[in-house]
């Protein structure tokens, strides 16, 4: 940030630095009570120097301009943080409560959690596959890792695709896990696993970031949504 510096009025060759102060958050805010004394401090120091310039070397108006220029800007940004941090509080605001309206709701999003029906043991899972793939296998495992099998689904295009597994030989408690290996002639082909299941509560992770806990157990990330129902 610029500084600037205004001659000490008892003493001409002396000069004042301006520097604002900066709050420690990390943010880019400045603490107002300290820049509003800043800019007091500023001032006086600026109107000494006039009151008491020698009036056969006056003060260089090009020079006065750009000192109350750059307080006049320091002020601006000030005033655009402590907007922009407002702005950004309601807008969290905003998608805090259209998260919770979504529970009760159906969602689709990123996850690898199997979507078992409790009533038909049925398996159901989706992913994106970002682009054409000659082999698509999706493999299913417990939680804790152990394979129970998998299902071969021949070629498939570019874009979503669902696909179902039948439990009913599973009698763990554990929840159901299902990975994706495509591949494209050999070469590996990019996909997104995708989760489906009943909203059941809001949440937050590690890094503040929305996410979506569902009935099967799956926790996704709000920003990760693909399709509502």
């Amino acid at each position: 940030m610029s500084t600037s510096t205004v001659s000490d009025a008892a003493n001409s060759g002396n000069k004042y630095t301006y520097t604002p102060t900066t709050s420690g958050t990390g943010t880019g805010s400045t603490n107002s009570t300290d820049m509003g004394a800043t800019q007091d401090r500023f001032l006086k120091l600026l109107v000494a120097q006039l009151t008491n310039q020698d009036p056969m070397n006056p003060m260089d108006n090009a020079q006065m301009t750009t000192q109350i220029a750059q307080i006049n800007t320091v002020t601006g940004i000030q005033q655009l943080n402590t907007t922009v941090s407002g702005l950004a509080t309601q807008l969290a605001a905003t998608i805090g409560m259209q998260a919770g309206m979504l529970v009760g709701r159906t969602v689709e999003g990123e996850g690898n959690t199997l979507a078992v029906d409790p009533k038909t043991k049925l398996g159901t899972g989706a992913f994106e596959l970002d682009g054409q793939a000659s082999s698509v296998v999706v493999s299913i495992s417990t939680a804790s890792g152990k394979s129970l099998g998998s299902i071969n689904l021949g070629t498939m295009a570019a874009g979503a695709h669902d696909f179902s597994w039948d439990s009913s030989s599973y009698s763990g408690d554990e929840a159901l896990m299902f990975s994706i290996e495509a591949t494209n002639k050999g070469a590996a082909v990019t996909s997104t696993p995708l989760t489906k299941g009943l909203v059941t509560s809001v949440g937050s992770d590690s890094q503040g970031a929305l996410t979506l806990t569902l009935n099967n157990g799956a926790k996704v990330p709000y920003s990760g949504v693909k399709s509502i129902s």
